[in-house]
């Protein structure tokens, strides 16, 4: 039995400005039914704060799930940014770290971050544009690092790209940025697994990787984005979910917190994606992981 009253999924966003259409909130209740989004407070989309606000004041046990990086590749060079004296030794002092850097600067943006001198070296900005240290020496390809829990998902089936990677529509490196600096603000409020040891009680907070929730519903093919209710609901079917309402085109933020609220679901339970062979304490509290990967 769940001792989850319901489950959160967030389709987060790391671009510019107050407020994101890319950013999307979805439930599901333990008790059963279908997914349901939740309505951003203004109709220009959610500003990051008030996802923040919502994390921070949850009333019943809630897992949720955030789809974004909670931390950066350490243990292929023994740091995140290896060179670097500034460099931190785990999780929570990369969120202090990349919020310090851009105290005064609005929205929970990370271009501030992104700016810093000894930062940029190691991020790919641009096509073709790329800091000296955005690959380790002897690198075997051009992707950029992993962490260990992207190594994981790659043997799933999945294609995650470099957090240190700022380019492409794949790319994730803003929105991990932009997440990290709430999770910092959340402090501690909620407990970040598995940053932070499962609680016996209370919210979760998780990492997730919506396209691992797509193929559990049955999504094949290089493409997991689903775009049209028909498909979702076809998703949700595969996971045990009643459908929601709507035909024709769906956007794809919505679908996905919308499935992989359902995911979170249906998978909780299962012992063995709290207990991945690959995350040792160690890396908990570096690198974190991806719930689902294993």
């Amino acid at each position: 039995m769940t001792r989850f009253a319901q489950f959160l999924a967030v389709d987060w966003s790391g671009a510019k400005g107050p407020r994101q259409k890319g950013i999307a909130v979805a439930f599901a209740q333990a008790t059963g039914g279908p997914p349901v989004l939740f309505a951003p407070p203004d109709p220009k989309g959610w500003a990051r704060g008030e996802v923040l606000a919502l994390l921070a004041g949850l009333e019943v046990p809630t897992l949720v799930g955030l789809d974004l990086g909670i931390s950066l590749p350490f243990h292929d060079a023994g740091s995140f940014f290896p060179g670097w004296d500034a460099s931190p030794s785990d999780a929570r002092g990369l969120w202090a770290l990349i919020d310090g850097l851009c105290v005064g600067h609005p929205h929970l943006e990370a271009g501030a971050f992104l700016a810093h001198p000894e930062a940029a070296r190691y991020f790919r900005h641009g096509a073709g544009v790329e800091g000296d240290r955005f690959l380790l020496p002897g690198a075997a390809t051009r992707e950029g690092r992993f962490r260990l829990a992207e190594h994981a998902q790659r043997t799933q089936g999945v294609r995650p790209v470099s957090n240190f990677n700022l380019v492409g529509a794949a790319q994730v490196g803003k929105s991990s940025l932009t997440g990290m600096r709430m999770l910092h603000r959340l402090g501690g409020r909620v407990p970040v697994w598995p940053v932070d040891p499962l609680p016996d009680e209370g919210s979760v907070v998780t990492e997730i990787y919506t396209s691992m929730a797509a193929r559990l519903g049955g999504v094949t093919g290089a493409a997991t984005k689903l775009r049209t209710y028909e498909g979702l609901n076809d998703a949700l079917d595969a996971l045990g979910s009643p459908p929601v309402k709507g035909t024709g085109a769906i956007d794809d933020h919505s679908s996905d917190a919308l499935l992989t609220a359902a995911w979170l679901r249906r998978v909780h339970t299962e012992r063995a994606l709290w207990h991945p062979e690959g995350l040792t304490p160690d890396v908990a509290r570096t690198e974190g992981w991806t719930f689902g990967a294993f």
